[in-house]
């Protein structure tokens, strides 16, 4: 079945750009384009889309207002963030507003079609370059507020293993394809992963991961 797309933007080459890309992976199509979060909140009625791949600097209605706004009216769109901003508080945000993944617009069309199947997957996805970058702002998160602890010995040592990869931003693919194991076995793991520690978003997973030293900002 086809994935169906929409785009928001107020730039029209950028979304001429990607709707280009796009055309060239199997499966996808773009239904709609949308110049601001409030023409988006339009479309995405008319048009229900699967997938929304969201700026969040616009001049109307920002990207992290119409997201927070479309969780709303339709949460089974999965959000995209499409952004060339960096900035560690930024990306949290929009991970914690319920952001799907977040993929820098310098991106490669591989990278675009990784985050794409993952989002298609009920996964989530982190640009690996900015993985770090959400990690250490959890560290400091977690050094402002030192959240009370989770108990780490919930998953198995292959668990933990797999945890420290889906926090590096590492699709299901690229972690069954890393550690010799089938798809649906590491899908397995990951389902119970969340389920055990009762975390259902990566910016979730990435406090966790840090609070207990699965992960250092030197991994």
């Amino acid at each position: 079945m086809t994935c169906n797309l929409l785009l928001v933007d107020d730039h029209s080459l950028i979304r001429a750009g990607v709707r280009a890309l796009v055309l060239d992976i199997p499966g996808y199509a773009v239904i709609g384009e949308a110049n601001d979060g409030s023409q988006l909140l339009e479309m995405v009625e008319k048009l229900s889309p699967d997938i929304v791949l969201l700026d969040i600097s616009m001049k109307q209605t920002g990207g992290l207002e119409a997201l927070q706004r479309l969780k709303q009216v339709r949460p089974q769109s999965k959000v995209l963030i499409l952004s060339m901003h960096t900035d560690p508080a930024l990306i949290m945000q929009a991970l914690e507003s319920g952001a799907h993944g977040y993929l820098l617009k310098d991106t490669t069309a591989t990278e675009l079609e990784h985050a794409l199947d993952a989002l298609r997957n009920n996964e989530r996805y982190l640009s690996p370059a900015i993985a770090h970058t959400v990690i250490n702002q959890a560290l400091i998160r977690n050094q402002k507020h030192q959240p009370e602890a989770a108990d780490s010995h919930n998953l198995t040592a292959r668990q933990l293993e797999i945890l420290r990869l889906i926090v590096r931003g590492k699709s299901t693919r690229e972690i069954a394809n890393g550690l010799g194991l089938s798809i649906k076995t590491v899908e397995t793991h990951r389902s119970q992963i969340m389920k055990r520690l009762q975390i259902y978003d990566v910016a979730g997973l990435v406090l966790f991961a840090v609070r207990e030293q699965i992960i250092s900002l030197d991994d």
